[in-house]
C-alpha cells in the first residue's frame, strides 16, 4: 500500500473519530492543537488505525506521534 493511500484512510479514521470531514484535515495538523482531540480520542484514534490497518500498534510509540504527517509515516512502518 502506497502512502497515498494510507493517507487517505487515515484522515477517514480520523474524521471519524473526532466527527469532521477528511477533506478539512491539513497534512501538518497536530491531533490536540488543530484538530481539538483530548486524550481519550487519542487513545481512540490508536484504536481505530489498528482496527483500520488490522495492525497492533505499539500504544506508547504510537501515542507519541502528535500529526497527520507522523500518523501516515508511523502506520506506514508496521504495514509493509
Amino acid at each position: 500500500m502506497d502512502k497515498s493511500e494510507v493517507q487517505k484512510r487515515v484522515k477517514k479514521v480520523i474524521a471519524q473519530v473526532l466527527k469532521t470531514k477528511g477533506e478539512d484535515i491539513p497534512d501538518n495538523a497536530n491531533f490536540i492543537f488543530d484538530l481539538g482531540a483530548d486524550s481519550l480520542q487519542s487513545v481512540e484514534l490508536v484504536a481505530a488505525f489498528e482496527e483500520e490497518f488490522q495492525v497492533e500498534l505499539p500504544e506508547d510509540k504510537a501515542l507519541e506521534v502528535q500529526t497527520v504527517s507522523d500518523a501516515v509515516e508511523f502506520i506506514s512502518q508496521y504495514i509493509k
